[in-house]
């Protein structure tokens, strides 16, 4: 299972259900590229395709939108 939590422009921002023993983060597709970000604090784990630019775009997005991707991580993985 992989929940869509956020869509801004081209990006879908998601976790594996799978994900639960790990601290909060995101991952981040568009195309076939991927990436996963950690969300405190907001840092880049792993970059697979995206240019330094674009990486820049998404971690910007994270920022803007970090509460709400930790509440939905809360939210999903509340036991």
């Amino acid at each position: 299972m992989t929940p869509t939590v956020l869509r801004t422009g081209p990006y879908r921002f998601f976790f594996f259900s799978s994900d639960k023993d790990e601290p909060p983060h995101v991952h981040v597709e568009r195309d076939s590229k991927r990436a996963k970000f950690w969300l405190d604090p907001i840092e880049l784990e792993w970059n697979d395709g995206f240019s330094v630019r674009e990486v820049a775009r998404i971690r910007a997005n994270v920022e803007e939108h970090r509460e709400v991707l930790l509440k939905a991580w809360h939210d999903f993985f509340s036991d």
